[in-house]
């Protein structure tokens, strides 16, 4: 298939287009590389995958050295003419949008970078899809569109209208034009609500790169909700299994939904919401000692209140991931941490 992938030069985009291109799909992959954390692990993912610094120009695809099926681009979602152009040059079988303004915290200072990406880029998605027959969307939603909710498993089944953050907030609004698209146009779309995606060329901004950071140098790490904090952590290898089994199955719609009894994951229209996740929820103080453990360093800890926009605990349903494709999430945290150990001391050898 030609896919496009949104936000290659991010952490699940780089992942995930290396193995669509492994099975033998045609990959053009697309990235603002944004400043929102340094723009050298970006450009690092994007020399990994044959994308030179040097050839890179905005809005002029870039063939990859190291794949013949790979080409990037960097481009804005919401430039709404150059995503016209490419729609319309290139005429994709699937669109894999994970390009996002990311962030909890970042979305209480900046909060017009979600809207221009995260809305005004994802129109211009859908739009795309819509009128060059895209045969499936998969995007990115989140587990932070759970908001207030405190009923454990998180379940897509259950009401997500009470957001605590502008950037779930965004991707509730995805998951809602999603469903716009699909049942006026029969677009088949499929959002992923992540949850705590983790591993090796790992965003910066996230606790086990900020904690690995901090322990290596001696300093302390940010403990907030004074550790009482849990987490879905989900490996990356899990995250990018479950992606592709969901590119392979797009939604058909259900005949049976029911108006007076309307499910929230599903529809008449060819529109899914699952809950990607590990379905095995990790106590933050159970996760730095890993980290203490893969490093061989114990943590200074400093505890400090819960920050705004957070949520204290996440736990995904993943039950109908189960059943309709038989996803099974297999890395435990002790060795995904390990390995994100390994390759954050070799990335980092020389730099700091």
């Amino acid at each position: 298939m030609k896919i496009l992938v949104t936000g290659t030069a991010g952490f699940i985009g780089y992942h995930l287009a290396n193995r669509l291109l492994a099975r033998g799909d045609e990959v053009v992959g697309l990235d603002s590389i944004n400043d929102y954390y340094d723009p050298e692990l970006k450009y690092a993912r994007l020399a990994e995958a044959g994308i030179p610094r040097e050839a890179i120009e905005w809005n002029r695809p870039v063939q990859s050295t190291r794949h013949a099926g790979y080409r990037f681009v960097r481009m804005q979602l919401e430039d709404r003419d150059a995503m016209e152009r490419l729609f319309a040059t290139e005429r994709f079988d699937v669109v894999v949008n994970l390009a996002a303004q990311a962030g909890v915290r970042y979305s209480l200072v900046n909060p017009h970078a979600y809207v221009q990406s995260n809305i005004v880029g994802f129109m211009n998605v859908l739009e795309g899809c819509r009128h060059t027959g895209v045969g499936h969307l998969v995007y990115a939603s989140s587990s932070s569109v759970y908001g207030l909710n405190e009923k454990m498993p998180f379940s897509t089944r259950d009401n997500v209208d009470h957001p605590v953050s502008l950037y779930a907030a965004s991707k509730k609004s995805n998951e809602l034009m999603a469903h716009t698209y699909s049942h006026l146009y029969g677009l088949p779309a499929t959002g992923l609500r992540f949850f705590t995606v983790y591993g090796p060329w790992g965003r910066p901004d996230m606790a086990l790169f900020l904690f690995t950071k901090a322990i290596l140098e001696d300093e302390p790490i940010k403990v907030f909700n004074y550790g009482k904090m849990v987490r879905d952590f989900t490996y990356i290898d899990d995250i990018v299994e479950g992606v592709v089994r969901v590119i392979d199955h797009p939604p058909q719609g259900r005949p049976d939904w029911d108006g007076k009894q309307p499910d929230p994951s599903c529809s008449r229209a060819p529109w899914k919401v699952y809950n990607i996740g590990n379905n095995n929820p990790v106590r933050l103080m159970d996760f730095i000692e890993a980290i203490e453990q893969a490093l061989g360093k114990e943590a200074r800890k400093e505890l400090l209140p819960i920050q705004p926009g957070d949520v204290p605990a996440t736990f995904a349903d993943v039950t109908d991931l189960v059943e309709d494709l038989d996803y099974q999430p297999a890395t435990p945290v002790t060795e995904g941490v390990r390995r994100f150990v390994e390759w954050y001391r070799e990335y980092f050898v020389g730099v700091e």
